[in-house]
């Protein structure tokens, strides 16, 4: 990162922000506000996880001196069959606690399949949502949102109801422009395909002419994409893509 300067080699400011250029050329506004409050809130959490490591371990100096925890839980539980004996034979135990598992598996499967439907519907309705209502696939790119959520979709992610991006290496897609913070739905979506290794095919042609201007193929009026990429997808995304007037290429 490097400040940007005019021709007088003074610093560049937008919006009252000192302005800095980021190795790969984007320009950025630097909010030290916004930077300082960061700092100060994961300082607090810090502080948090420290003192949560110290209760933790605390905590565990009660058990010192076992060292076979395993065999401490054993003991545990022939305590409480021994215990239990006092009413019925202890191998009746057993039947007692395979009976109650069977009574209840038919409603745990239940509840399971129900939760399983109750998140496909949020992720639906929060993700889904969000590629079919995003500003920047209907100004930047010339594909479906549908085609780019068949690609693009597995990247997003709800924790704790938010809907949170991860880049191929698997870490969390951070904001340039709010610094700390998880980056919002387009913000992540377009960071993702600046490293799509087929960008060029799908983002919109960006009007550039004259005898320097290269243009790709997506850009001369052909829609394509690698059969690699396209063997990839679910049924419906290589159903959009092929009405879209997708060309497959090898």
């Amino acid at each position: 990162m490097k400040l940007k300067l005019d021709a007088d080699g003074h610093v560049v400011v937008e919006n009252g922000m000192p302005v800095y250029i980021h190795d790969d050329g984007k320009e950025i506004p630097f909010d030290a506000v916004q930077a300082v409050g960061k700092i100060a809130s994961l300082n607090g959490e810090a502080k948090s996880h420290r003192e949560a490591k110290e209760a933790a371990e605390a905590n565990l100096k009660k058990f010192s001196g076992i060292d076979d925890p395993a065999k401490a839980l054993e003991a545990l539980q022939t305590l409480t069959k021994i215990d239990q004996k006092k009413l019925i034979d202890a191998g009746a135990v057993d039947q007692v606690k395979e009976q109650i598992t069977k009574a209840f598996q038919t409603q745990i499967d239940e509840l399971t399949g129900t939760n399983k439907t109750l998140q496909s519907q949020l992720y639906n309705e929060m993700i889904g949502g969000r590629f079919g209502s995003s500003k920047f696939i209907t100004e930047k790119l010339a594909i479906p949102a549908d085609f780019v959520q068949a690609r693009f979709g597995q990247s997003f992610k709800i924790e704790d109801g938010k809907v949170v991006a991860y880049d191929p290496s698997g870490n969390k897609v951070l904001s340039r422009t709010k610094l700390g913070d998880l980056a919002d739905f387009d913000e992540a979506l377009e960071l993702l395909i600046e490293q799509y290794p087929q960008k060029d095919h799908i983002l919109k042609a960006s009007g550039a002419t004259g005898t320097g201007a290269q243009q790709s193929q997506h850009q001369a009026g052909q829609k394509t994409i690698k059969r690699t990429d396209f063997d990839a997808l679910d049924m419906v995304g290589k159903n959009e893509a092929l009405k879209g007037g997708v060309t497959v290429v090898d």
